[in-house]
């Protein structure tokens, strides 16, 4: 691989549990410029962190969907340069930062791609709810939702793996739109190794890009303590690590999103050198 486009975004609005917005930095203080060049990576370009109004300047008037506007603006700007980097021939690697932020990656990505990218999204949870169907008004809650509705996803392209705390809507919401999930129950039943070959047939079909949206909640709180959502019994760390050397051995990984990561709720930064671990096996480090 030529480049990696390394994208901090530092959001925190989309969630009720303040830290995430520490995540970027956090992850490059796991040694992730090191970590790349290791693996032979030509250049690494940072583009730093794109810039999030902090909470108490921002403004939310809709209680319904909280800072809409603001995550809406940061977004635009994150698609830009997503978008930019990937018509340049770079990989975007994009570091949040709750979720909502992968409203502006999925943008970013369809309109260089001129079509959606294939979308795995490993998480704990499906979010999937509608402004409607929340019962929070976090929008880290929604953004496969938007990203449907716009055609910056797929659903017979998108896969989710790793869902273990689904809100009953969101159940509702993934069988209408066909959207293909795989429970930690799944993951149990078939093992990593299926589940992720079900999921780069489903999700690379018309061989498009493919884009993985990594949250770490999707992993056991055992090995990421550093998360704001945490839900026992997820992905162990050798199931997150192989779906990430998979993803690499296919050839189709075109950009990877890592976001979620609380420094405050970490221990000795263990979330983020995960993170960074994950990054580099979709890069294609492999054990041997």
């Amino acid at each position: 691989m030529k480049r990696v486009d390394i994208i901090g975004v530092p959001m925190d609005l989309g969630a009720s549990r303040r830290g995430v917005d520490m995540g970027p930095s956090a992850v490059r203080y796991a040694r992730l410029h090191e970590r790349l060049q290791a693996l032979g990576i030509q250049e690494v370009v940072d583009h730093g962190n794109l810039y999030v109004p902090i909470r108490e300047a921002a403004e939310s008037a809709d209680q319904q969907v909280r800072y809409y506007d603001v995550i809406e603006e940061v977004c635009g700007r994150l698609s830009g340069v997503v978008e930019r980097v990937a018509r340049d021939g770079g990989m975007p690697i994009v570091l949040g930062g709750d979720h909502s932020i992968a409203i502006g990656t999925l943008a970013g990505l369809r309109r260089a791609y001129a079509q959606a990218a294939g979308l795995i999204w490993i998480d704990a949870h499906a979010d999937i709810n509608s402004p409607d169907s929340s019962r929070t008004g976090n929008v880290h809650g929604m953004p496969l939702w938007f990203a449907l509705e716009r055609g910056d996803a797929v659903a017979e392209q998108t896969v989710l793996i790793g869902l273990r705390d689904v809100d009953a809507a969101e159940k509702r919401i993934l069988r209408e739109r066909g959207v293909r999930a795989f429970s930690m129950t799944d993951v149990d039943k078939l093992g990593m190794a299926r589940v992720v070959e079900e999921a780069l047939r489903i999700a690379g079909a018309d061989r498009r890009p493919l884009h993985v949206s990594f949250d770490l909640d999707g992993i056991d709180p055992s090995e990421a303590p550093g998360t704001g959502t945490p839900v026992k019994g997820g992905l162990s760390y050798r199931e997150a690590h192989l779906a990430m050397e998979m993803l690499a051995e296919s050839g189709r990984l075109g950009s990877i999103e890592m976001v979620e990561i609380n420094p405050i709720l970490d221990r000795s930064n263990q979330t983020a050198l995960l993170a960074v671990g994950l990054i580099c096996s979709g890069l294609g480090k492999s054990i041997l």
